[in-house]
């Protein structure tokens, strides 16, 4: 492999449906380490299996990209779709597999000619049989130099008949002759030396008749070359691809320049026990995909942009799952992620995915944002409910119950009454604190409040204070019943804030009406 090549990686997901979680975090990865190393990051879109493409699919890709901040280098075009037109800044262009058809089957002949694949021309009916009689014996059945000799191959056949059935037939593949008895012996960044022996391989596929298109396995290797990737970042279910992969680079006789293998560990369920599904996010509440997606058929999958995640702790989060950073840092921005990313720091095992923690990253990234900040997004649920407020009163809000808040729409819950005098009141809190003498002392202190100048928090409370004091009151009591008639309830953040943000005029109104309302209870 070279060692001194520009770092060039790829992320090339299939169009098969919404970008899970798991090929975001394998993207974000790529992206860090090409940033750390002054490197390219390239977005190529691999749909070679055409039964399986799902329309708006590619399109959900870029825009989660997008949303996450992760910008490929090369793919796109300046009009934010995949680029399929080469220029300066997308010189490998198309990037997407099916518009560059035309290029893999040559590539496969020349494996065919140099005795490292071959024509199979098997029928479905005829390896379905195989299959059938492989497990009735108990085996699993493995396409490889075990069964080839006795099939309808090239291997099998004279040359003018493996010529009448290129020409008459649109069935056949191209398969990769994998070698009878030997280890192949790889490097993972991650996993360390890797050693499996072909016996246990199949001979894949790599290019078929019927579409004329290749397999993932030849496409990737291919495009890899031409695009000149230095380093594979990929997830671990690839991992058992990468005896074929390092074989057919020693095939072409490109192992001098064959990209680095590192694997990213799985993604597992909240409990550890199997790979993270949409199905376990429908289960236990949470969104397994970066943005809502919207199936051709209907069905709608939640996304975590429209569940309220800020795109940067939804990044930062993914970015912990299974990558140490070896310190106890947890809060990191983009650039601080790619200044100390390292792939030697990437865990080996899986990585469990925690919800709660998820949401714990939303939160930080929410108390740390200015109140102002945060005005503008609650402004728009306010209108919503036909509230007018000014910004730097949203604003002040915001910044009381802020903590409080994991995200922007929990603000609503959590401050109505700074909007809405409350129209009735918590029969709990009524019952614990209301006394038949409360309204008398209410009544007191809501006047002396009434006249203290300046109606700033820390001189409203010192008054309040000194008087419950000099009344021998208790300062529960009292403080929880002035509380209930301003916000309806004994929650909240600091009373006097809330008082002080109010006013004058809308103390004494609330006090006036929680007296009247109350005045019954005994």
């Amino acid at each position: 492999m070279k060692t001194d090549r520009k770092i060039r990686v790829r992320f090339a997901p299939s169009p098969t449906g919404p970008l899970h979680i798991g090929g975001v975090r394998t993207a974000l990865f790529n992206y860090l380490f090409a940033r750390r190393h002054g490197g390219d990051f390239i977005l190529r879109i691999e749909d070679t299996d055409a039964g399986r493409f799902v329309p708006g699919a590619e399109a959900y890709i870029v825009e989660s990209l997008k949303w996450c901040g992760i910008s490929p280098t090369e793919g796109l075009s300046p009009e934010g779709h995949i680029a399929d037109t080469a220029d300066a800044q997308n010189p490998h262009a198309p990037y997407r597999q099916s518009q560059r058809k035309s290029l893999y089957r040559q590539y496969a002949e020349q494996l065919v000619a140099n005795g490292y694949a071959y024509y199979a021309f098997d029928t479905e009916e005829t390896l379905g049989q195989l299959r059938k009689t492989a497990e009735a014996g108990g085996q699993q059945f493995i396409y490889n130099y075990s069964v080839r000799g006795q099939l309808q191959t090239s291997l099998n056949m004279p040359a003018d008949r493996v010529r009448q059935r290129l020409q008459s037939d649109d069935h056949w593949v191209i398969r990769f002759k994998m070698p009878e008895n030997r280890d192949v012996r790889m490097h993972d960044l991650i996993r360390g030396a890797v050693t499996v022996n072909t016996r246990t391989l199949d001979d894949k596929v790599l290019w078929k008749r019927i579409d004329e298109l290749p397999t993932y396995h030849l496409a990737n290797v291919v495009d890899d070359r031409l695009m000149d990737i230095s380093h594979v970042i990929r997830g671990e279910e690839w991992l058992p691809s990468l005896p074929l992969h390092y074989l057919l680079y020693e095939a072409f006789g490109w192992s001098d320049s064959q990209p680095a293998f590192a694997h990213l560990p799985l993604l597992l369920k909240p409990d550890g026990k199997g790979k993270l599904s949409k199905r376990d996010g429908d289960r236990l509440g949470f969104p397994v995909f970066p943005l809502r997606w919207v199936a051709p058929g209907g069905e709608v999958s939640r996304g975590y942009r429209e569940d309220g995640y800020f795109p940067q702790a939804f990044v930062n989060m993914l970015a912990l799952l299974g990558w140490n950073p070896g310190t106890e840092q947890e809060i990191f921005t983009m650039d601080e992620l790619t200044a100390c990313f390292r792939l030697e720091r990437v865990i080996k095992s899986g990585a469990r995915f925690n919800p709660e923690k998820a949401k714990w990253f939303n939160q930080q990234y929410l108390k740390a944002m200015p109140d102002e900040a945060l005005a503008q997004l609650f402004q728009p649920v306010l209108k919503a409910k036909n509230i007018t407020a000014s910004d730097a009163y949203v604003a002040a809000v915001c910044g009381l119950v802020k903590e409080r808040a994991v995200f922007v729409e929990d603000f609503w819950e959590l401050s109505s009454y700074f909007f809405t005098a409350p129209a009735n009141f918590d029969e709990k809190v009524v019952r614990k604190y209301w006394k038949p003498e409360t309204a008398d002392s209410i009544r007191q202190i809501a006047d002396l409040i009434s006249h203290t100048v300046p109606f700033t928090k820390e001189k409203l409370e010192t008054a309040a204070h000194e008087w419950i004091l000099s009344h021998n009151l208790g300062m529960g009591a009292v403080m929880n019943a002035l509380r209930l008639c301003i916000v309806g309830t004994s929650k909240g953040p600091g009373l006097f804030d809330i008082i002080a943000l109010l006013g004058n005029e809308k103390f004494h109104e609330r006090t006036g009406y929680a007296l009247d309302l109350l005045k019954s209870v005994k």
